[in-house]
Parts: structure tokens; sequence; C-alpha cells
């Protein structure tokens, strides 16, 4: 530690201060060493230690509180030569030659050049030392440094290479650092999620509504449903629930603590589920009658509507597979810092199913004037779907590669999986394949009761109102969560992982906390929004199915509407519990929440019209996350030591929601009276559309001004920040 500027305080102790430019001690030219003066005689021996040899080396030796406390950025040393000869501690300072002048509160110091040039003591170099004291300490306390990156080793190939010293120029004086804190670095990360999301899901949107037009939305489209969902309830089932909860924090860690920044856990992974996967849909192939039965007792009964099923089910299923490769590669890009490829990858599938149902319509017309059906189906028609389909999963899944080889990562099979941590997550993994299994049960029974239903009521003359009108209302719906929410906590799960796994259950908590805030600012309006405008959206979206049709399916979106809360925030809470490798919790909370939505699924098709089942359907899957939503939190706030910040969050979401109720009020009532005024065709449903958005903003924006929302708020400035205003 350099030395304090001891020259102010003891101006004349040791005699005069030598002349600019002779060091402390020096003998005079010509003349011998000076002797030095003896001391008087002291009584009370006070200057029995005043022959010390090391004292004039170790200037801090005077006064050690001093060296502490001293301030070298406010004041930093005068150059070699000024100091003063150290002298006795109880000499009365010399009379000075003249009285002081009352203007100069100190003396000038002799001037020192400027540049590299410049000496400082104790060898500091001039063109590298920064003096920081305790005034700058104590100014800049508050401001938010970055965090160091614990997987700067992994991007040393997108750096430059580093110079030899003969080829460094000369280096000025480093200047303070800008704060980067985690909060800029997420919301780039989630920014650029959530862009490729809602390009994903735009796209996805017209795929629904390309499909509806070349099948309709009727019984043939529940046939393709049924084949389209069975290969994403069994990869979930099989490997994808673990994939996402247990083994990507397993990889985070092993890039944190691997010497190969977790390449060889990662080639292991991905061998381990090419090859599970690889069996898993070879086997689903060969029984795809059987799982269509257990999708649909309805289909199954009716020897054509299966043989249309089961064909569409042969091209479909092997999607499993390459769903798998596309999870794995995005999880391991997401772990590298690299989130936007597995966001805007799913947009090549949906134009290549956007391009084979085109194609569909132009070959052999639109539902609208075909009204095709599965006895009116050529086997060329479903080949075409069938290959299509297919080809979107592949097309997804290789395009990930090239972001896999600008990341540095080289996919290699490696079989060596004994040994290595896997066994690890594959005990984790068991309970989540519970959970898993817990949910699709769930799903299970609303298909089956659903396509009954749809049935029932496509009869009857109510089109849209089956399993087709149910998973396109739920597209519609988890739009939100999937832009906001799941950008958010993908961008924090790995950050909440480490804190984890370092035991600090205070960041997790902030993290927590930080991820349901935020996503509530967008998610609550969203959700009233779809209780208020459901009609329009889905009249203006599936116009092309029918305007019945597309007003059914409205119907069921308002009943999915504010159970988008409870959705989103069972998402949040459960990221904690994933954090800390805990399986179990999930799994007994989402039994919970698969009982209490089949249970009321069930209720609502025996005592609700078939046209109206499916909506009652919609209503309990919020209710279910309603229910789940109670006890993951308690047992979160348990595992945090009694705290996650929940009068914050409910605070927050409580102003939200009285924010939104009146806006709702007014938007539904003013898309209510377009509708009726210029009827709920597409032209008249996008009149509503636009007219409500407009109300409910205008409304719950003026709303949550009143209230304070601090998030809103935050949110608003950061937009007008970017815009410039």
């Amino acid at each position: 530690m350099n030395a304090p500027y001891d020259g102010d305080r003891a101006q004349g102790t040791g005699g005069p201060a030598p002349s600019q430019g002779t060091a402390p001690g020096a003998p005079v030219p010509g003349q011998g060493p000076a002797p030095a003066p003896a001391p008087d005689h002291d009584p009370y021996v006070q200057d029995a230690y005043d022959r010390d040899p090391y004292r004039s080396q170790d200037l801090s030796a005077q006064d050690p509180v001093a060296e502490v406390l001293y301030d070298r950025a406010a004041h930093p040393p005068p150059p070699p030569g000024t100091y003063q000869e150290p002298g006795p501690l109880y000499a009365a300072p010399s009379a000075p030659s003249h009285g002081p002048d009352p203007r100069v509160w100190a003396q000038t110091p002799p001037p020192e050049p400027d540049g590299p040039s410049r000496h400082l003591p104790y060898g500091d170099r001039a063109t590298t030392t920064e003096f920081v004291g305790v005034d700058s300490l104590v100014t800049k306390a508050s401001d938010e440094q970055p965090e160091p990156d614990a997987f700067a080793h992994l991007y040393r190939d997108q750096q430059a290479a580093p110079r030899t010293p003969a080829e460094d120029p000369p280096v000025a004086a480093p200047a303070p650092s800008k704060p980067a804190g985690r909060a800029s670095s997420l919301l780039k990360s989630s920014a650029l999620m959530a862009a490729g999301t809602i390009v994903s899901r735009i796209t996805g949107f017209m795929r629904t509504l390309v499909i509806a037009g070349a099948i309709g939305v009727a019984t043939l489209n529940d046939s393709y449903q049924v084949a389209n969902t069975l290969p994403t309830m069994i990869y979930v089932l099989v490997g994808g629930g673990a994939l996402n909860a247990v083994f990507i924090p397993q990889l985070v860690r092993a890039m944190k603590n691997d010497e190969d920044g977790g390449e060889a856990y990662a080639n292991r992974l991905l061998t381990l589920v090419m090859v599970l996967l690889g069996a898993v849909t070879v086997i689903c192939v060969l029984a795809a009658p059987l799982f269509i039965g257990m999708m649909s007792q309805k289909i199954a009964g009716d020897p054509q509507r299966l043989d249309v099923a089961v064909a569409f089910a042969h091209y479909c299923l092997p999607t499993m597979f390459f769903m798998g490769m596309h999870v794995v590669l995005g999880q391991i890009l997401n772990a590298r810092g690299r989130f936007g490829a597995m966001m805007w990858t799913p947009v090549l599938n949906n134009i290549v199913v956007i391009t084979t149902f085109g194609a569909f319509i132009w070959a052999f017309g639109g539902f609208t004037t075909t009204g095709v059906t599965e006895a009116g189906i050529t086997p060329e028609g479903v080949r075409l779907l069938g290959l299509g389909t297919l080809l979107g999963l592949v097309v997804q899944s290789l395009a990930m590669v090239p972001y896999l080889r600008d990341a540095g990562f080289k996919p290699r099979l490696r079989f060596d999986w004994k040994g290595h941590g896997l066994g690890k997550a594959a005990g984790l993994a068991k309970w989540t394949f519970f959970f898993v299994l817990a949910n699709q049960l769930g799903l299970v029974v609303v298909t089956q009761l659903a396509t009954w239903a749809g049935e029932v009521a496509d009869k009857q003359g109510h089109g849209g109102t089956g399993i087709t009108g149910y998973n396109y209302a739920l597209l519609l719906w988890q739009m939100p969560q999937a832009i906001i929410t799941v950008s958010v906590m993908t961008a924090v799960l790995p950050r909440i992982s480490r804190s984890a796994h370092d035991g600090d259950a205070a960041a997790v908590r902030d993290d927590i906390s930080y991820g349901l805030r935020t996503s509530a600012v967008a998610i609550v309006p969203c959700a009233f929004a779809f209780l208020a405008l459901g009609v329009p959206m889905a009249g203006l979206l599936y116009a092309g199915s029918g305007a019945q049709s597309a007003q059914n399916i409205g119907f069921i979106l308002m009943a999915f509407g504010l159970g988008l809360i409870p959705y989103s925030v069972q998402y949040v809470v459960l990221r904690g519990f994933y954090a800390y490798e805990d399986t179990r919790t999930p799994f007994y909370n989402t039994v919970i929440v698969a009982a209490v939505n089949a249970g009321i699924s069930a209720v609502a098709f025996f005592v609700l019209p078939a046209r109206w089942a499916v909506v009652g359907m919609a209503a309990a899957y919020g209710l279910g996350y309603a229910v789940g939503v109670g006890v993951a939190w308690r047992r979160l706030r348990t595992r945090l030591g009694g705290d996650l910040d929940g009068a914050h969050v409910m605070r927050t979401y409580t102003r939200l929601i009285g924010a939104c109720v009146p806006a709702a009020a007014v938007a539904g009532a003013t898309a209510y009276g377009i509708i009726q005024w210029l009827g709920s065709g597409a032209f008249g449903s996008l009149a509503a559309l636009v007219a409500g958005l407009i109300a409910l903003a205008a409304v719950f924006l003026a709303a949550a001004k009143r209230m304070r929302i601090e998030e809103l708020n935050a949110m608003v400035g950061m937009v007008r920040g970017r815009m410039g205003r």
C-alpha cells in the first residue's frame, strides 16, 4: 500500500525542507554528511524509541490510522524529492522566517512532469496507476457493478487474439467502467427471445388459419389435431419435461465446473436423447392405432375416421425425435448465452407447414368450397399434409446447427454415460416423468370429452366446438405466456440455478419476484383482453372457417381468459423448485392441477349442453392452475425461509387487476355494440377488436397511472427512452 503524504503535517519538524531535486538525507555536494543534532535530555524518557533505523524507510509507521483513511484519489502523493526529513516525535517545529500568508491555506506543491514521464513513489507506473480513495468508494457504493462472467472461457474464440507485450501500445490510465447491471442483460436477452416468439406466434396463427382454410374446424381437423398432438404428448412424457427441468440445470453446472466448459456433458446428453427418442419413435409409430384409440374413443369407433387419423399419425409421430433434438441443441445454446436461435427457428417450421397446406388448397380447393371430410379426402392429400408436417420439424431442428458452430460447440456422439452425472439427473427426472404423466393424463381426459362433445355439437350444426376449437383458442390464449413469461424466465433460469447452487436464497427470491412482477405487467391486461374481446379476436382470425364456428371459438377463448394469470404465476413459481433440483414438489402440484382440471371438465361435459361443454372445460383449465398456485406458493415460500416477497408481488397484481376491471368493461361494451351494428363477419370483428383494444388500453393506462404501478411506469419510461422521447 502506498504511504500517505505527510509533508503538510510536519513542516519543519526535521529542519528546513531540502531543495527541489535533492533527495531527503542526501549529502550536499562538496560537503560531508551533516552530523545528526544531539537531542535534549528527556527526564521522562519520552524519546526512548526515537532511534528507529526503519522509520525513515516506512513513512506509514508514523501514523497508521491516517494510512488507512487517507484518500489517494482526492490527494495523490507528491513526486519524489519533496518528503521532509523525519525528526523526533516531540521536537517543536522551528519558527518560520516570516508570518503565514492568510490568503494561501497550503503551500503550492512543486510542479511535476506530465504524461508517462511522471515519477511516482514505490516503483508505481504512471501509465497504469489509478488512485481510488475513500471518497470514490463512498460516492460509488450504490453503483451496480457487472457480475463476473463464469463462462467467459467459452467465448474466447469470439474475442480478438491477445497481443504480445511487444505489440502493446502505450496504455492510458484506465477509465471507470460503465456499470452493466444484470437487469440490463436480462432485458436484452428477454427482448431478443420475445421478438422471436412474437414472430413465431404470428406465423403460428397464420399456420392455424391456413389449416382451417384447408380442412375446416370440424371432425376432419379434429382427427388431424389428435394425430398432431400425440408426438408432443409422448415427447414431453418421455423426456421433454426432464430436459427442461433437470438436465438443463445440470448442464449449467457442468459448464461452470468442468474444465471443458461442459462440452463433453452436453454431447453425452445429446447422444442419450437421440438414442432414447429414436427407440421411442419407432415403437410409437408401430402402435399408432392404439394411441389414437387412447386419445379418442369417438374416433376409434368410426373406421373411416380411424384410418385417416392413423395415417396422419404415421407422419406426425416421427416429429417427436426432431422436437427432442431442437430442445437439446437450443438449451445448449441458452446455457452459452445464445437465446435467439431457439425462439426464431420455429418460424421456419411454420413457414413449411403454411406452404404445405397452401399447396393443398391450390391442389384440392379450400374448405369453404369443397367441405372436405374424412370420407372425401384422398390418400394423396393425407400424404401431402403429413409429409409437410414432418418436414417442418426437420427443418426447424437442422437450422440449429449453424448457431452451434458459431458458438464454438462441436456435436459428437459420446456413449460414456456412466459416472458423469447423467445417472443423478436421471434419478431426479423420475419425478419429472410422473409430473408430466399426471399432466398428460389430464389432457387425455379433456381430449376424450372434447372430441365426443364436438362430434355431437357438429351434428347439431355448431362447428368449432370440439378439440380443434379448444386447441385453437388455447394456442391464442398461451401467446402472452410464451412471449413474456417464458422469455423472461428462460433468461433468468440459468442465474436462478447458479444462485441455488451457491445457497443464495435471497437471490433466488429476488429473481422469482422479478419474474412475477415483470411478466404481470403484460399478462394481467392480456387476460382481461381475452375475456372482453375473445369473440371479435376469433371472428377475425378464423373467419375462413365460417362466422358461426369462429364465434364458438371466441366463446372458448373468453372462458380461458382470466386463467392466464394463475397459469403464468405457476410457471414462474415452479422454476424455483427446478433450480433446487426439486422435481418431487412440482409432481405433487401437477397432480392437483390435473385432478381439478379433469374433475371440473367432466362436470362441464355432463352438465352443460354439447355446444357449451368445451367452454366449461376451458374455464376448468384456469381453475385448476389457480388451485395449484396456492399450493406451490406456500411450499416455495417455506423452501426459501418463509419469505417470497409476497407483499410486493400481491400489491402489484392487485393494482393491475384493479386497473383492468373497468378497462375490460368499457372494451367489452364497445366491441359488443360494434358487432351488433356491423355484424360478426371479418370486417365487423376487425372494427370491434380495434375499437375495443383502444378503449381497453386508454382506460387501463389512465387507471394504472393513478394507482402508481411502479413496474408499468418503469416499462413506459424504458419505451420512451428507446424512442428518444
